[in-house]
């Protein structure tokens, strides 16, 4: 007996409930990807998010366990199908995608696919995604398409919400990073204020415990104790206001997450090609997590702002009983000696800082037309 999936409005409106309860890309990503395989029934779906590079910035499957995906390799580019998805604005039905001239092949791990289905998914006259199913789990003669007219009219309706959803998760990501952006500007302000005022009077009363010294030596000496005070009061005001700046999606997602998700955001606001790799670091204590935020976000600053580069590269994998971050770019780089000499530091001494504040260290290498790699290693169990 062949496998019936839900059929009719029933399934389509299952579908698009299921992409309005997510904000996050990944999970929108996701959830349009199985609702298209789960209503057209097919063995396979895969959803694209083009680049400005020719690549993929986004790239997800169903019906592919990890294991499979990890041996096919690297994401695809844009090419064969896959770029007429992306160029032709035109949905595509083929009984053989083996057999279509734009076929180049796949992977040696890659499924065998054969009867294909693939259409954009447009905003506007923008296409910011491609949507492709294959092997449509139904009897047909050998050589004939298992999709059928019916499922491309469901798959268009899926396409039209799934633009919806895809623009709604990036103007949540981005309305995201700027409620960062402007809750930092607001503490940094507040730090500000608050610090100022504490080292003003702490300058005052050390300016008259100084005054005092010769003639009142009592009474400098309560001055030079209640300078001990305000010191001690500006230092936890400093230290409220960290504890306030670290990242709520640190808290939330862990660091892992949260790195992804700011590189991607950097991806498409910058023309440098933006790419995050993990492997083997999971949770890390929060002070080590902030850490390494905080020297990657330093680091990619610089390479995206003062670089050139056309290709920056993060990365965070586990290396025996360490955690090493890497932050590398292909642009212009410098001569680290001519910059220690200049007293132009470009974040470096706050970045070593970081490292060595969580029992971490920090190395920087970089010679002019040779690019840069910031590393950052810090124990971990």
């Amino acid at each position: 007996m062949s496998h019936r999936p839900p059929s009719g409005l029933a399934a389509v409106s299952a579908a698009l409930l299921a992409m309005s309860r997510h904000l996050e890309m990944r999970d929108v990503l996701k959830t349009i990807v199985a609702s298209a395989r789960e209503l057209i029934d097919a063995e396979y779906a895969a959803l694209g998010v083009p680049d400005d590079h020719g690549g993929f910035a986004q790239f997800v499957v169903d019906g592919v366990s990890d294991e499979q995906w990890k041996a096919i390799g690297p994401l695809p580019r844009q090419h064969g199908i896959l770029a007429a998805m992306l160029h032709q604005a035109k949905p595509e039905r083929l009984a053989d995608v083996r057999k279509d001239p734009r076929f180049e092949g796949w992977p040696d791990a890659h499924p065998d696919m054969s009867d294909f289905i693939g259409l954009p998914i447009q905003d506007g006259d923008e296409i910011i995604g491609a949507l492709f199913l294959a092997n449509k789990r139904c009897p047909k003669p050998a050589g004939s398409c298992g999709f059928t007219a019916e499922d491309e009219e469901l798959l268009a309706i899926l396409a039209q919400h799934a633009a919806i959803a895809l623009t709604n998760a990036r103007l949540y990501e981005r309305s995201r990073e700027l409620t960062i952006a402007q809750e930092r500007a607001r503490l940094a302000h507040e730090l500000h204020d608050a610090v100022s005022q504490k080292l003003f009077s702490l300058r005052l009363t050390a300016q008259a415990a100084a005054a005092l010294v010769d003639r009142d030596p009592a009474r400098a000496k309560d001055e030079l104790q209640q300078v001990a005070v305000l010191a001690a009061e500006a230092v936890d005001e400093l230290r409220a206001a960290v504890v306030e700046l670290r990242p709520a999606a640190l808290d939330e997602d862990g660091l892992v997450a949260t790195l992804r998700t700011q590189i991607q955001v950097l991806d498409r606001a910058h023309a440098a090609r933006v790419t995050f790799d993990n492997a083997g670091v999971r949770a890390l204590p929060a002070t080590q997590e902030e850490a390494l935020l905080r020297v990657s976000q330093e680091a990619l600053h610089n390479a995206l702002r003062h670089s050139g580069a056309a290709h920056v590269t993060v990365s965070l994998v586990r290396h025996d009983s360490a955690a090493v971050l890497r932050i590398t770019d292909d642009g212009s780089g410098f001569d680290t000696a001519a910059v220690r000499k200049a007293g132009r530091h470009l974040g470096l001494v706050s970045m070593r800082h970081r490292a060595g504040s969580v029992g971490g260290m920090l190395t920087v290498e970089s010679a002019p037309g040779k690019g840069t790699t910031i590393k950052m290693e810090v124990p971990c169990g």
